[in-house]
């Protein structure tokens, strides 16, 4: 990474570590499980398989939750270039823009209770950045942004009193 750059990180927020999703999943079929055996007693038999339906449907959310905790989006911003690096499922994606060319664009999402989309783009390229954030955090990422990345007049020197040239 060159010396003067602006180095932005984002990470699912992940409130559960695996041994609490371990301990939730376990808690919770143990209820539900109870629940439904006693029921089965009494004559109520398809209840035990709802449980077992509803116990897999969560058991594969939290699958999936714990999944994307791994998912980092790194986006540097250089005098010359925006690179932006996503490591996910030990892939790694990475899409580089000329700096004076991009642009920062917050995107109202076609469906209108859809949240919006975070995207830098330039030459029919487009990169979506942050979809895990909540529309706060979008915002504020892209008010960030915005003064770093665009046309040449518009993106001033990452050092004050740097000239550009």
């Amino acid at each position: 990474m060159p010396a003067h750059a602006v180095r932005i990180a984002l990470a699912p927020h992940c409130s559960l570590s695996p041994s609490g999703a371990w301990s939730f999943f376990l808690g919770t079929c143990g209820v539900s499980f109870g629940i439904a055996g006693l029921l089965t007693l009494r004559g109520y038999w398809p209840v035990l398989a709802f449980a077992g339906l509803e116990m897999l449907l969560l058991g594969w959310a939290l699958r999936v939750s714990m999944q994307r905790r791994h998912r980092i989006e790194t986006i540097v911003v250089t005098e010359d270039f925006v690179e932006i690096e996503t490591h996910e499922r030990g892939t790694v994606t990475r899409t580089v823009f000329p700096r004076h060319w991009a642009r920062v664009r917050l995107r109202d999402h076609v469906a209108s209770f859809a949240p919006t989309q975070l995207v830098i783009e330039a030459s029919g390229t487009r990169r979506e950045i942050g979809s895990f954030l909540t529309e706060q955090e979008r915002q504020q990422l892209a008010t960030r942004l915005a003064p770093l990345i665009g046309r040449l007049a518009e993106s001033p020197p990452l050092l004050p009193g740097k000239p550009r040239g």
